[in-house]
């Protein structure tokens, strides 16, 4: 089956000045975006997912994730990252989940970032020019606990996705939060006495 993306649209937003401060090193967010026709949009239930999985997670990954990253300057600049499928109103939230959430992908985009965390995700249903806010956090696993990474990037393909269409798209971070000073979850704990279920912790 031929793939055929209507358009890629990359965002990247640089923030210079946050709190009326400026920022010590320009905060650079980059999100880029698929629109493609959805291939199960159709009356019928689709049971089998998979092969179309197969047929297009290659092609998104080479049209999303490189340039992404070079937009960011590299994957030593980069700490935080996310993905993100839309649906239109004729498709399944499935179908937005379906090339995010898989390895075939999820692992290019950690293996292109230099990560090895888990990759936090939206995937949801909305109409052309709706609101898309993209979760991201810490790149590395022993770095979860932080906070400032904590982030959501907020971005509008104003014609898309149409009512059979997808968007799928990935976005990175160049840091946390300018200015973030809120701490992070392990202070807390070892504040609190308590590990991050809330069990306290053993004395002596």
């Amino acid at each position: 089956m031929t793939v055929t993306i209507r358009k890629v649209l990359m965002i990247v937003e640089d923030t210079l000045v946050e709190g009326r401060r400026p920022v010590p090193r320009p905060f650079r967010m980059v999100a880029t975006v698929a629109v493609l026709d959805n291939p199960w949009s159709t009356t019928e239930f689709v049971e089998d997912l998979r092969t179309r999985i197969l047929e297009y997670s290659p092609m998104l990954v080479r049209t999303l994730i490189p340039p992404t990253i070079a937009a960011a300057g590299g994957a030593d600049r980069i700490e935080a990252f996310g993905k993100f499928g839309v649906v239109g109103v004729d498709g399944e939230v499935e179908h937005a989940a379906a090339f995010i959430h898989t390895l075939r992908f999820g692992n290019e985009l950690r293996k292109a970032c230099g990560a090895d965390s888990f990759i936090p995700f939206s995937n949801t249903r909305l109409g052309p020019g709706s609101t898309i806010t993209v979760p991201l956090k810490h790149k590395m696993k022993a770095e979860e606990g932080s906070r400032a990474h904590f982030l959501s990037m907020a971005l509008v393909v104003a014609d898309a996705p149409a009512p059979r269409e997808l968007i799928v798209g990935v976005a990175v971070a160049s840091g946390g939060r300018p200015h973030h000073r809120i701490g992070d979850r392990f202070q807390d704990m070892q504040e609190m006495g308590v590990d991050q279920t809330g069990k306290k912790l053993a004395e002596g």
